[in-house]
Order: C-alpha cells, then structure tokens, then sequence
C-alpha cells in the first residue's frame, strides 16, 4: 500500500518549530561563545600555565573527550541536584554545551598554539612585548587562524549533538519535532522537516564562522 504524504497537520504546529528552532539557536551561539572562550583558557593553561594547572586541564579535557555528550548531560541536570545544584532545563543544556566544546576546542587550539614558530615568540620579546601581548597578538591570534577550519567544524558538531538536550525537556528542535510528532501521529514528515532544518542551520552555522573567519583573519591580513 503506498504510503500517503500528509504536511497539512504539521502546518498548525509551525509555531511549536519555529520556537524549537530559535531555542536550538540560542544554545549554540552561549555553547559556541563561552565554549570557544573556555577553549582558549585550557589552551593556554596546558601550554603555558603552572603544571598543577595544567594537570587538572588536561583531566578535564580527557574526561570530556571520553564519555558521551548525553551522560555529560545527565550528569549536570539529574546529578548535581544531589549536590545542592539546581539548573533550569535550559541552563543544564548550555553548560552541557560549554563544557563539551571547550574540551575539544582546548586541544584543537592547543594543536594551533604549539605550531607556533619559536622564533616569533623570541621576536616579540625583543620588542619589549608582555606575556599578555605575546599570547595575544604573536601565538594566539595565528594559532585561531591556523584551526579555524576545524573550530568550526566542532561547533557545528556540536551543534547537531544539541539534539539530545530534549532527553532534560529542553525546548529545541527535536523536542518539537517529538511534541509535534506525539500529536499528529505523522513521523516520517515531521522528521523529513526537522532534518532539512538541522541540514539547513549546520550549512548557515559554517557559512557563518567563515564570514567571521574571513573578517577576523583575512581581512586583517590584507589590509
């Protein structure tokens, strides 16, 4: 019997999506923001900070890298409740994503800070340059040049893993898609939309970091 494509029943729950879309969206601009920031902290601690710091970053990173994203989730909404910690929905889900990312980015950054030609770093301080400075304008901003590519990648990566958050009742895209589905019965075109949609943000995510790679690399070079 052939199947019966029905979207008319979705068209009144077009509000429900566009919510979860907008959520989505929330998430990932405070987990791409605070977890890049993150990212550049742990970098930073594991190339140059006190090796105490460094040890305890490089658990951190470790720990991350190795356990999924969903009991990461789990974790900080269900677990740290026992210890006195209580987060919204919404607050677990962007931690979640903060901290997940700023594992990864800490060791894509970290690739790009140790390609750092010595001699560049040795030319700053003839210049008088502070640490600060030398991080900043003579190991930092080449080294985000270098892994941009890849930065970017992760975001989008996790991006798509904010997925799960539904599994908290946060309300992104896939808990709409789930409300949506629960309602009209009509699986296969409510997630037909919803993964178009994912499809649609991860292309305009990285179309969007390259916009901002070109502007803040770039651009600079040539002028």
């Amino acid at each position: 019997m052939p199947y019966t494509f029905e979207f008319g029943s979705i068209a009144q729950y077009l509000p429900v999506l566009e919510k979860g879309v907008l959520v989505t969206v929330e998430l990932i601009t405070w987990g791409a923001l605070l977890g890049t920031a993150l990212g550049i902290g742990g970098a930073w601690a594991r190339t140059q900070g006190p090796g105490w710091l460094r040890g305890a970053v490089s658990c951190y990173v470790e720990l991350i890298r190795n356990t999924p994203f969903l009991v990461q989730l789990f974790f900080i909404f269900f677990g740290l409740p026992s210890a006195g910690v209580r987060l919204t929905e919404m607050q677990a889900a962007t931690l979640a994503m903060v901290i997940n990312l700023g594992a990864y980015s800490t060791e894509i950054i970290r690739a790009g800070i140790e390609a750092t030609p010595r001699g560049q770093i040795e030319a700053g301080k003839s210049l008088a340059m502070t640490r600060l400075q030398i991080f900043r304008h003579v190991i930092l901003m080449p080294a985000l040049r270098r892994i941009w590519p890849a930065l970017s990648s992760q975001i989008v990566i996790v991006m798509l893993g904010s997925a799960v958050c539904s599994q908290i009742a946060a309300e992104d895209l896939s808990f709409a898609a789930n409300f949506i589905q629960s309602r009209t019965f009509r699986a296969f075109e409510i997630y037909l939309l919803t993964t178009l949609i994912y499809l649609l943000l991860a292309v305009v995510l990285r179309q969007l970091l390259g916009i901002l790679g070109w502007w803040m690399f770039a651009r600079r070079v040539r002028q």
